[in-house]
């Protein structure tokens, strides 16, 4: 039994760069990390000072101005002289020398080396360094400058992360070429060579300019130029509508995967994005809050707020001369005044605690901070409604215990309860219950999963409803439900849709690889590539579709997971030996991820490597003794070898991660009867029954091993069963035919 080959669009993995965060770059050459050079159309935030003097003095000295700049002593000075360690800080010495900044840290080497700094990312509220590598690198140092406290710390905190890992300060997952710079400059190109991997990278203006949120504005300054104060109406200056804006800033502000590298303000996010949703991982909570570093859009999307038609712009004024409210009149902009339907609202009344306190503050409730990078205070974005209930049941937290972190979830429960009553049972707690059973594996979460596809109003919730919803594919309602999603008005919704349904892609003849197959030709980029992914086997690759794809998988095959998809793309065009070599690139790039060595080791296993795959598989299970899967891809492949008493080992080890895991039960019932351990075998199809009701295969294999043991009035009930749930199963019928004689 060959190991199966299960892979989706990946998200890629975001550096430790966002947001306000800010960065000095090290080196040793004179133009820094990144040529600038200037492109047709742009024409640099300087043209607009002429006539925007007090708009470009207020931009110059934000976070947004100051994302990328030369070292100033007014500002820098202070971080190399004077400055104290926090005691988490890794062992690092700082300088300065005649105006020259340096910082020395452990390199590759083991051994302390000494590099000069020469320009500054960012603003506030802390500072990273980064060093020249070979290749056209600038990679980001761990050890950060926090200008508010004078110290110096590690952004990872005590995590330790060595030379060599991908994730250490050398390794790809801190390379600012393709992990910080594309948000912190302006048309940015990141120009990586795969064959050289080196990087030629180059971008219009450092810093995120007037024109990373405006766009390219030389007409508008030329017309400006040529006809100012002759009243006539000027034609080139980009009038953007609030959903292009908001597009913009989730451009940056938003978990992603970038698709093109070509996003220009007034595009369409999903034309260039994979944006990061609720799934089975632990990125977001089942309520959509912020787990990991998620930015701020994601959970947006899927607020009432954004269900409502409020985008970036109405809390955030696009004005600098335009102060944003403070505290809770921001809010009761809406939240007083009914508009855009919002209910009124008394807030001392509404939050039982007293006026002016921390507890009567909107934002402390449904937009708690979460700190980053140890020192990077951000609000979350999801506007949810705090509920104890949920803490208690799922873990997932509530802002109650955020600021009550002495008092028990019983207490911020039963408070929660007297003051609100029956209208804390919500629909949205009822909707993060269910994605949080789905999440475990519950089934009873399958059919309010089903009824939020065709139901749920926010598109948001319906594409995570289609996402989770891939554990029961097998079902007919539920691939019947997601196939219908392929027609969605929604490119979220749609390109969930497509990633689900991809194992039905490649059925000739269903309706799922026809939807699919249309969607080569959507108005939507993601869409499309996500389509051209799942068709990839026999995918064009000359069509719009397949060229889309193919520049998606060039644009982020500098990283680990991008090699990753260039060899799924080439094993499931069964071109193994190129395969075979962009997953063993993707393994020595990022030599502690699990996931890599088990898409390594299914195209090892096909090209008859048993012992190799074996070698990846088990050192998948040793970085992550968790992950059930891994252990279950072992057992088939020991199997593959022969080796039934480690089939049943490693089998058995993933029913026990996995309790649900039906189809670990199943073969792990298959493996004992072989060996002769029939009653073994059938507890283990019996739990395998337990976990998916609906297979028709396990009650059948449960069967034959009962008609085996001359058991025969339970081989004709269980053979029953099978046809019961698929009544033209052949091989079924045709043994409880047998049965009957």
């Amino acid at each position: 039994m060959r190991i199966p080959h299960f892979i989706q669009l990946p998200l890629l993995r975001l550096g430790a760069m966002a947001g306000g965060a800010v960065l000095l770059l090290v080196g040793c050459t004179d133009s820094g990390p990144g040529k600038v050079n200037s492109r047709p159309g742009y024409a640099g935030s300087a043209s607009c000072q002429e006539c925007h003097k007090d708009a470009y003095q207020l931009w110059a000295k934000s976070n947004h101005g100051l994302a990328e700049r030369p070292l100033r002593s007014d500002l820098d000075a202070a971080a190399f002289h004077g400055a104290h360690f926090s005691p988490a800080s890794l062992p690092v010495a700082v300088g300065l020398t005649n105006a020259s900044y340096s910082i020395t840290a452990v390199g590759l080497s083991g051994q302390p080396e000494v590099h000069s700094v020469e320009r500054v990312l960012g603003n506030d509220p802390l500072r990273q360094f980064l060093t020249a590598a070979p290749g056209g690198r600038w990679q980001a140092m761990t050890a950060a400058y926090d200008p508010h406290r004078n110290e110096w710390f590690d952004v990872f905190g005590q995590e330790n992360r060595q030379p060599g890992e991908w994730g250490s300060w050398l390794g790809r997952g801190m390379n600012w070429n393709g992990m910080c710079a594309a948000c912190h400059n302006t048309r940015l190109r990141k120009n990586y060579d795969e064959a050289a991997d080196a990087y030629h990278t180059s971008m219009m203006e450092p810093a995120v300019s007037c024109e990373a949120c405006h766009g390219p504005l030389q007409t508008h300054v030329d017309w400006e130029k040529k006809y100012r104060g002759r009243n006539q109406t000027e034609p080139g200056f980009p009038q953007f509508t609030p959903q292009q804006t908001m597009d913009t800033c989730a451009s940056c502000h938003a978990r992603r995967a970038d698709l093109t590298g070509e996003f220009l303000p007034g595009d369409k996010f999903f034309d260039h994005y994979d944006l990061a949703i609720v799934d089975h991982t632990e990125v977001f909570y089942p309520d959509g809050q912020n787990h990991d570093e998620d930015y701020e859009f994601t959970a947006f999307l899927g607020s009432k707020m954004a269900a409502a038609g409020v985008t970036c712009l109405d809390c955030h004024p696009r004005s600098l001369h335009m102060p944003r409210p403070q505290g809770n009149a921001v809010c009761l902009r809406c939240h007083a005044t009914g508009q855009l339907k919002a209910p009124i609202i008394q807030p001392e009344a509404h939050s039982h605690h007293h006026a002016g306190g921390p507890g009567d503050d909107c934002e402390a409730c449904h937009m708690p901070v979460i700190v980053y990078m140890q020192r990077h205070p951000r609000h979350d974005h999801g506007l949810t409604i705090p509920d104890p209930l949920l803490t208690k049941k799922f873990g997932i937290p509530n802002a109650c215990n955020r600021c009550h972190a002495d008092r028990s979830t019983d207490w911020a429960l039963a408070a929660a309860e007297q003051w609100y009553g029956t209208n804390l049972n919500r629909p949205t707690r009822q909707r993060a219950e269910w994605l949080a059973l789905a999440r475990r594996g519950d089934a009873t979460a399958r059919a309010p999963l089903v009824a939020m596809v065709t139901g749920e109003n926010n598109p948001y919730w319906q594409a995570v409803a289609v996402g989770l919803l891939d554990q029961w594919l097998g079902q007919e309602s539920v691939a019947q439900a997601i196939t219908q999603c392929l027609a969605s008005t929604n490119a979220l919704v749609r390109a969930t849709a497509v990633r689900v349904l991809e194992p039905l892609a490649q059925q000739t003849g269903s309706s799922a690889a026809a939807g699919v197959r249309r969607l080569l030709a959507d108005p939507s980029r993601n869409v499309r590539i996500n389509a051209a992914w799942a068709l990839r086997a026999d995918l064009d690759t000359n069509s719009a579709a397949g060229r889309e794809l193919l520049h998606y998988l060039d644009f982020n095959a500098d990283q680990p997971n991008g090699q990753m998809q260039e060899g799924a793309f080439y094993f499931a065009r069964n071109d193994l030996p190129s395969a075979l070599q962009h997953f063993e690139r993707a393994v020595n790039w990022d030599t502690n991820s699990a996931p890599l060595r088990h898409e390594w080791a299914v195209a090892l296993s096909a090209a008859g490597r048993n012992a190799e795959a074996i070698a990846q598989l088990e050192a998948a299970c040793r970085l992550d003794p968790h992950e059930t899967e891994y252990f279950y891809a072992l057992g088939l492949a020991w199997n593959e070898a022969g080796n039934l008493p480690k089939t049943i080992e490693s089998l058995a080890t993933a029913v026990q991660l996995d309790t649900r895991n039906a189809r670990a039960w199943y073969n792990l019932g298959l493996a004992q009867n072989t060996v002769g351990e029939t009653d073994a075998a059938l507890g283990s199809l019996s739990k395998a029954e337990a976990a998916d009701p609906e297979d028709p295969v396990i009650p059948y294999a449960r069967a034959t091993i009962l008609a085996k043991a001359s058991r025969v009035d339970e081989a004709r009930k269980a053979a029953q069963r099978a046809l019961d749930l698929q009544p033209n199963f052949t091989e079924a019928a045709r043994l409880l035919e047998a049965l009957s004689r």
